[in-house]
């Protein structure tokens, strides 16, 4: 008769018990990493998973965004340069009237210009729409909507509505993206306190 001994059935209880333990940790990680990602990305994550087909392909691809857009240089403008963009704006925002198709142009043209001045690589526009879903994700569709327009535009499809919304979209992109580096209050030393007083 076969019998298996109680040092074997305790050894074998030990490992199924660590296996189960390990997948529902493996389980439990890959649910945070999605509540996360859901969380970062809001409406983006979930075009992703439309547009890849699944989860798993689309969290794959978010974090490879993640991954790229940590390892370039964004920077936020300096207070003059900001002042510089805003005012380019309003005067490109001023011809609209006289030249709806060309401010729409215009309008794409100085969001490029802010995206390459902040640090984002200028790939297609697919890969700049991407890489600003990173920290920018909850106006990326605008992004999306104003390209969509302005791509009808090219081929006489939209009208003045539609060319005035694209310049909306547009401004919703430029103004999350112009952030302002706020300068460090000068440290004075004694010596220097001393001197202004």
């Amino acid at each position: 008769m076969n019998t298996i001994s109680l040092p074997w059935i305790i050894v074998t209880g030990v490992l199924v018990i660590a296996l189960l333990a390990l997948a529902a940790w493996f389980f439990s990680q890959k649910k945070k990493q999605s509540e996360r990602l859901q969380q970062r990305f809001g409406a983006e994550y979930g075009r992703t998973v439309g547009e890849l087909g699944g989860r798993t392909k689309a969290e794959s691809e978010l974090k490879a965004r993640e991954e790229r857009v940590e390892h370039l240089a964004i920077t936020p403008l300096a207070p003059a340069e900001a002042a510089r963009f805003s005012q380019a704006w309003n005067a490109l925002q001023g011809r609209f009237v006289d030249n709806p198709k060309g401010v729409v142009v215009q309008a794409d043209q100085l969001v490029l210009e802010l995206m390459v001045k902040r640090g984002y690589p200028m790939g297609d526009f697919e890969r700049r729409a991407a890489d600003i879903s990173v920290d920018h994700p909850a106006v990326v569709e605008n992004y999306r909507a104003a390209q969509a327009i302005a791509a009808r535009d090219e081929r006489g499809e939209a009208d003045t509505e539609e060319l005035r919304k694209a310049v909306v979209h547009y401004r919703v992109l430029f103004d999350d993206m112009l952030e302002v580096r706020t300068p460090k209050p000068e440290v004075l030393s004694a010596k220097q306190m001393a001197a202004h007083a």
